[in-house]
């Protein structure tokens, strides 16, 4: 048995460890805070919460001294970070993103690509098998979400004009079956050939999202009647109210909001949401239909500067400063450079929401999104080991992935 505290220089990377014990914590349960509580882990799976102490012996103790001991959290839309794009479409990308985010309390996150040509985007795609892999120390890949190509050119934001197209059944449908670990596709439903595709889609388990459209109030109801069960980046690339005619058009942003069968994920960041839209959005859609994105791109993680928003090869320059990118003429913004502890920080701090109710967005409610809600996204019995440690300023200290301790704030000394 080997104890340490969150203050020591030992080794605390651990592999092929039996047990592992987290004593003296704030527990974050579905139902409580447990003031005071131990958690035990067998392998990769949660199998014991108690209040105090629990009287077992275990492989590895860890005094978590008073802090938080929350689930992991799940980004379900990031592009990057610590210099890399899953567009370089490289294996180092894929790993290096995933060591970057772990260190900021993400556990596990769906890679997402681009709109780009198809050899770009099938050359990610075929990176991620061996990407999962080697990723030994950093945030689990739960599957690809691809954003775009199917999207209104008038809402596509920093996507590349060249390669926005309508949905192509022979195209989708090969993708699907060559790459079967695409968790979620982002479209605009209002294009010719979206509904289909949405209920494609959904007839393969993969989650179709309303993303970067023009859609309008009855388009937004049909597409959810054909499966298109949530939006990608409320408030980012959509339509809002319009005049048609002197009438005016209720767009997708009104429309999430209103439909309640449709969940929402949000940019946290508070640059791209200040703090009124992120009380908004959550006391209308709730902690329980409302997910905590990073929408992070390569300079996530990295100091301020010029950098790259997609692959170095077919990307756009632009700026970071205050927080977030820019394009290099400050127009407008071009990219998040968030990571998820600093969007949980934000809910807690901008938009004065409870802590369980901040780190349920960021971990059960995305679970749930991607129907993985039996799985992970909250300590329960049974669950994956998927746990982060932080301190009141939610500032992470350790980042255990299915047992498996791959971050901590003290230097790996190997």
């Amino acid at each position: 048995m080997k104890t340490i505290q969150s203050s020591v220089t030992s080794p605390l990377i651990s592999e092929g460890m039996a047990t592992l014990k987290i004593t003296n914590g704030q527990i974050i349960t579905p139902s409580q805070i447990i003031p005071r509580g131990d958690l035990l882990v067998e392998g990769t799976i949660i199998r014991s919460i108690t209040k105090g102490e629990l009287a077992t012996e275990a492989d590895l103790i860890i005094d978590a001294e008073g802090m938080f001991i929350a689930p992991g959290f799940i980004d379900l839309h990031v592009h990057g970070g610590g210099g890399f794009d899953f567009m370089d479409g490289s294996l180092k990308a894929f790993i290096e993103i995933a060591r970057l985010h772990a260190r900021h309390g993400t556990t596990s996150m769906t890679p997402t690509t681009l709109t780009s040509s198809r050899e770009d985007l099938e050359r990610v795609l075929s990176i991620y098998p061996e990407a999962c892999r080697q990723n030994q120390w950093g945030a689990q890949f739960l599957g690809m979400h691809l954003e775009g190509p199917y999207i209104a050119a008038s809402q596509r934001g920093a996507q590349d004009p060249r390669f926005i197209r309508d949905p192509d059944p022979a195209e989708y449908r090969d993708i699907v079956e060559r790459f079967p670990f695409i968790q979620r596709w982002s479209a605009a439903p209002e294009l010719k050939g979206s509904l289909a595709l949405g209920e494609f889609l959904r007839g393969r388990g993969i989650l179709p999202a309303i993303a970067h459209t023009d859609a309008v109030y009855d388009e937004v109801r049909e597409a959810l009647r054909c499966g298109y069960t949530h939006v990608t980046h409320l408030y980012s690339a959509m339509s809002s109210i319009s005049r048609r005619n002197g009438f005016r058009s209720v767009g997708v942003i009104e429309s999430a909001l209103l439909l309640r069968d449709l969940s929402v994920e949000i940019i946290a960041d508070g640059m791209h949401l200040p703090a009124p839209l992120l009380k908004l959005v959550y006391q209308v859609k709730g902690a329980e239909k409302t997910a905590l994105i990073t929408d992070a791109m390569r300079a996530a993680g990295m100091p301020p500067g010029a950098s790259i928003l997609g692959s170095t090869n077919q990307g756009i320059p632009v700026i970071v400063e205050d927080g977030v990118a820019k394009l290099p003429d400050r127009s407008s913004f071009a990219g998040s450079v968030a990571t998820a502890d600093r969007l949980v920080r934000n809910m807690v701090g901008l938009a004065e929401l409870p802590l369980p109710d901040a780190v349920r967005m960021m971990s059960a409610t995305p679970a749930t999104i991607l129907g993985l809600g039996a799985q992970k996204g909250s300590l329960e019995l049974g669950k994956d080991a998927d746990i982060v440690i932080f301190d009141q300023d939610i500032s992470i200290q350790r980042t255990i992935v299915k047992g498996k301790i791959v971050y901590s704030r003290i230097p790996d000394p190997r």
